[in-house]
């Protein structure tokens, strides 16, 4: 798909708000409204737009800990690391993963409601997997910044 300067105004103004109306997007993009909402949809059918969300603020929700743990498998081969992707995908703990090139595998970004949680997570969960020989975490001491979405358009 190839995107113009008004699909681009309004993905910059949907990463911002994604609750904005598409009335609200005709007076910053400068199209009627109608053009907003046929872009919109275009953009959401083409999988620019994978879809709408939320944020929420983790420590008044009682999530007070963050962590990022770097992970490395025991072994490696496609039904080894599909078993680890599986186990990542069912533990709610877990908000973000990635596979990653350096001295990890993965690097997993955690919440916890304290860190006695993430400590019962890391102990009886993360550890006692089959695949995962080394794990090695921080804690998250201050948040500088956390955008969410793909950087300028």
């Amino acid at each position: 798909m190839q995107l113009d300067r008004f699909d681009i105004a309004i993905l910059v103004a949907l990463q911002r708000d994604g609750a904005t109306t598409n009335a609200a997007l005709a007076e910053i993009v400068n199209l009627s409204a109608s053009q907003c909402s046929r872009r919109r949809a275009a953009l959401e059918a083409a999988g620019v737009i994978e879809g709408y969300s939320a944020r929420l603020n983790a420590a008044k929700l009682g999530f007070g800990l963050r962590a990022i743990i770097r992970v490395n498998l025991s072994s490696h081969g496609q039904g080894k690391e599909s078993d680890f992707a599986r186990f990542v995908a069912s533990q709610p703990q877990i908000r973000s993963a990635f596979s990653v090139s350096g001295d990890a595998d993965y690097v997993l970004d955690i919440r916890s409601h304290d860190l006695e949680a993430f400590a019962d997570f890391v102990h009886r969960h993360l550890l006692p997997h089959p695949q995962v020989a080394q794990v090695r975490s921080e804690i998250v001491l201050k948040t500088l910044k956390d955008d969410q979405g793909v950087g300028p358009l």
